[in-house]
């Protein structure tokens, strides 16, 4: 079952200095947190601060080209994830063609921003990151935890970084 999510928040790991995009579910309190890199999270927050940069970054130029080919985007899901990385898809549609491309959840989120497109993430993802993962240190779980509790409420929906 797939669970429709929209982007809570763009935070940075304190520890790790990396950014962190939080997806929170439209009907409940459940998140989920992804680790992205640093250009990946730019793209991200440049469209949920609505900033126009003056010529197209890449996910501008994916957008464009789609929108040139008349290539809709339906939706993206992020439908997997090992060894704590994530996947996703991109479903897509040009005329009566139905088109899954494969993605990185953080592109994916970016053109799914860009194009008003919906958000999902598959309810096996969802439990399935809520498990530590073998070798994972138990200092690594207190601090996904800590990270995670320490959000308010007034940090989703908004670009904090």
């Amino acid at each position: 079952m797939e669970i429709i999510m929209k982007v809570g928040a763009l935070v940075v790991d304190p520890v790790s200095k990396m950014p962190v995009l939080i997806l929170k579910d439209t009907e409940s309190d459940q998140i989920l947190p992804i680790w992205i890199g640093l250009y990946e999270a730019n793209a991200i927050a440049l469209t949920l601060e609505g900033i126009v940069t003056p010529r197209p970054m890449t996910h501008d130029l994916l957008k464009n080209f789609l929108d040139q080919t008349n290539i809709k985007v339906d939706k993206v899901v992020i439908n997997d994830v090992r060894d704590n990385t994530y996947y996703a898809v991109i479903y897509c549609h040009q005329h009566d063609i139905s088109y899954l491309i494969d993605s990185r959840p953080s592109d994916a989120i970016a053109l799914a921003l860009r194009t008003n497109s919906p958000i999902y993430v598959e309810e096996e993802v969802i439990k399935l990151s809520r498990t530590p993962e073998a070798g994972q240190s138990p200092e690594e779980s207190e601090r996904l935890r800590k990270l995670l509790e320490s959000l308010k409420p007034e940090d989703f929906g908004k670009y904090k970084m």
